[in-house]
């Protein structure tokens, strides 16, 4: 039976509500969730420092045991320089700087003779154009102060948690989220299986909850097979061996636009669980902010049914 998938005429309502209810999250409790990610930034902003000598002293050797720091590095200029920029200023190879970005690692496969001609490319450019309005020892005889040092972290690290604000506020809420859940659960008795006890999805007792379980399903052409993260499995109280369990996605926003940009990701998935486990598959979403009729309608369209947060005891219309 449909919950909430089959009541236009209750959607207008409830994005108002749900709209209300993310901003009052956000201006709670998101500036903490960001200045957290901030404290441990420009820790890890300091460390890049000392490695670098304070941006005095950037080495291929240095670059080559710290491959990790080339984002602060990036953010250390002025101006900032992405991804992009920076390879088409260096001249560095495309692939080996983003495997830096994206990895944290260099190229296995290439000679560390080649690795560090292209790592010296890097530094160049660094050291060329680090901020002096930040790094205000750069230039003079005296060396960086403790303080100085520590007001630059703070900068960059501002940088760069501005620059990934966005997955910093919705892995906070995505956390509170699936602890909404918890809570709900747990008040009628059921019980979260341990991380790590090799529990799979298919063969979960009655009454139990996961959160992001990996759930295997085949590609198109049905030879070779992925795992799919879900964020809440539950098995209801009433399942019976063999039964599915019932699949939560925690989805929240905060503005209409990346909503509908997104949108295209639960039907993807709902339907590799379909090819894989059937029509019988019951994959729904728990929605908190910014989904508007148009979002609404397109998942509803892919069979993909809600819970909206500010009324989670809908999560009882669904048999649990």
């Amino acid at each position: 039976m449909p919950v909430n998938l089959d009541k236009p005429q209750q959607w207008k309502a409830d994005v108002a509500q749900s709209v209300d209810m993310y901003n009052d999250w956000f201006m709670r409790f998101a500036p903490q969730a960001f200045r957290t990610t901030r404290v441990q930034t420009t820790k890890d902003v300091e460390a890049a420092l000392h490695a670098t000598g304070n941006l005095t002293d950037i080495k291929p050797a240095m670059l080559r045991q710290h491959p990790e720091i080339l984002p602060t590095l990036r953010m250390s200029t002025c101006p900032p320089l992405a991804v992009d920029r920076l390879i088409g200023l260096s001249g560095a190879s495309v692939s080996m700087v983003k495997r830096m970005e994206d990895s944290q690692r260099l190229p296995v496969r290439m000679a560390v003779a080649d690795v560090d001609r292209e790592l010296e490319k890097i530094a160049t450019i660094i050291e060329k154009m680090a901020d002096p309005d930040i790094f205000v020892w750069l230039g003079r005889a005296q060396p960086a102060t403790d303080v100085e040092v520590h007001r630059a972290a703070t900068i960059v690290a501002d940088r760069l948690c501005g620059a990934v604000a966005n997955p910093i506020i919705r892995n906070a809420q995505e956390k509170r989220q699936l602890a909404e859940i918890k809570t709900w659960l747990e008040a009628r008795g059921y019980s979260q299986l341990p991380g790590g006890d090799g529990a799979k999805f298919n063969a979960m007792p009655a009454g139990t909850f996961s959160f992001r379980m990996n759930v295997p399903v085949k590609l198109e052409g049905g030879v070779q097979s992925v795992n799919i993260p879900i964020d809440a499995v539950i098995m209801p109280k009433s399942g019976r061996a063999g039964d599915l369990p019932l699949f939560f996605e925690a989805k929240s926003a905060g503005d209409f636009t990346n909503t509908n940009k997104r949108r295209k990701e639960e039907a993807v998935k709902m339907a590799q669980l379909r090819s894989t486990y059937g029509a019988g598959v019951r994959f729904n979403l728990f929605l908190c902010g910014y989904f508007d009729s148009g979002y609404l309608g397109y998942e509803a369209a892919e069979g993909i049914d809600w819970v909206w947060e500010h009324r989670i005891d809908d999560l009882a219309l669904f048999g649990l």
